[in-house]
């Protein structure tokens, strides 16, 4: 979490001092227009350039997993910067159009303009003038629609299937709202260092909305695969889903996810992996739980010999560290990443002591008779709780149980609000937040 927070405030401190660098929040002489002309043009900076950024975050690019901690904190901030971009579009908005309003209302009187005597345009900046009032109203139009769109994709109730299909028209908006601000950035700015970077963000957020319009993320990591075993456990409400990968999947580590498509108009889903890689057989395992409306109609939609789209692998939860213990802490349908990693450690053994925790509301003697063997084969202490009967997890029940806590490090998925209450615990008895880690598995 720190690193996205870190990436967010640098990113709008990096505009902020460039733009500084280009103009001031404190004209002279100083008046309301006069405030509103520069504010204007800061706002429209920060808005335009917090769009961008996650335009690109939105091709999920590889190469910047590292430096995140993987795609699911990427897609955090990608989060929060559509957010912080609507907050501030917002108060542009307000400074544009109420202004305007105030004026017509008779609050305030607006300022005549002065021809400048002798002015002559070059042709760039004469076409950029005469685009102005044409800009002006289609990025109002798509202002209009990026908040429509961004606020439908907060909205965890409306449906994912819905979702997909609508939030890849924030692209449409962005081209238009980037169309807004080439045209109506101070000509000034092009020739200043905020202009350079305000002209690459730019550029690479309108390629990054073309790829999304034509479907063309994660294109490259893509394989084609086919259903060959589904396993059903309805005490759990879990299914468990075997898919056999044609040629084009490079492997993956443990704890890595995958998106997975078994319906177009549905769309691709994200299901963290849970089996070990293995070429001579080529299979993914990946394990659901109707949770929703789209897992909720796996077991009645997926057959043997289906066809499916797999793409990834992303995520760096990867168990790597040099702690000579781990905790691990799959809670409920979080256990997945485990069980490829203790299918990973049974076939390659290492010398870490591992203790994994298994808090459950749900029981299915079949699925805990095969989580059992997996542990045991992968030499790991399995503490297995179920709601009702052993209590609820929390750090005083891991502490008690490995008193060596304070020598290992702690991988935990699962419930957001569950995971946060174990760090906070567990940093206010001494633990290093670097050696917490956890995977934030949701992609909205």
């Amino acid at each position: 979490m720190k690193r996205i927070k870190v990436s967010l405030l640098a990113v709008l401190l990096l505009l902020t001092a460039l733009w500084l660098a280009a103009d001031t929040l404190a004209p002279v002489p100083f008046t309301y227009f006069s405030f509103r002309a520069v504010f204007m043009q800061y706002s429209g900076t920060i808005g335009i350039g917090l769009m961008s950024v996650a335009m690109l975050l939105a091709l999920r690019p590889k190469w910047l997993e590292p430096h995140l901690d993987g795609l699911d904190k990427m897609y955090r901030l990608h989060k929060w910067l559509g957010i912080a971009a609507l907050a501030v579009a917002i108060i542009h908005w307000w400074w544009g159009k109420g202004t305007k309003w105030m004026v017509g209302w008779g609050w305030l009187e607006k300022p005549v303009r002065k021809p400048v005597a002798g002015e002559t345009l070059g042709t760039i900046e004469g076409w950029l003038r005469s685009q102005r009032g044409f800009a002006e109203s289609v990025g109002e139009w798509a202002f209009y629609a990026a908040v429509v769109l961004i606020v439908l994709a907060l909205i965890k109730r409306f449906p994912y299937h819905w979702f997909v299909k609508t939030h890849k028209w924030i692209a449409v908006a962005y081209l238009a709202l980037a169309y807004h601000s080439a045209v109506l950035t101070k000509i000034d700015y092009w020739s200043q260092p905020v202009g350079g970077l305000l002209a690459v963000l730019l550029l690479a957020g309108s390629v990054a909305a073309l790829l999304t319009l034509t479907g063309r993320i994660g294109t490259g990591r893509k394989a084609q695969g086919t259903i060959v075993a589904l396993t059903d456990y309805p005490g759990l409400r879990v299914l468990e889903t075997a898919v056999v990968l044609e040629d084009g999947w490079r492997g993956h580590a443990a704890g890595q996810f995958a998106f997975v498509t078994s319906d177009r108009s549905e769309g691709a889903h994200p299901y963290t992996i849970a089996s070990a890689w293995n070429p001579a057989d080529r299979q993914l395992v990946f394990i659901t739980k109707a949770l929703g409306d789209h897992t909720s109609r796996l077991r009645e939609r997926l057959k043997i010999g289906m066809p499916v789209t797999v793409e990834g692998p992303y995520g760096c939860f990867d168990f790597e560290d040099a702690q000579p213990h781990q905790i691990w802490v799959g809670a409920g349908i979080g256990i997945t990443p485990f069980i490829a990693r203790l299918k990973q450690r049974a076939a390659t053994p290492d010398a870490k002591m591992i203790d994994l925790f298994h808090p459950t509301a749900e029981f299915d003697q079949a699925a805990i008779d095969r989580l059992t063997a997996d542990a045991a084969a992968a030499g790991v202490r399995l503490h297995l709780l179920v709601d009702g009967k052993d209590g609820r997890l929390n750090g005083e029940h891991i502490r008690a149980a490995v008193p060596e806590w304070q020598s290992a490090s702690i991988w935990f998925c699962g419930p957001p609000g569950f995971g946060q209450a174990l760090r906070e615990d567990f940093l206010a008895h001494g633990l290093p937040p670097e050696r917490f880690h956890q995977e934030l598995f949701q992609m909205r």
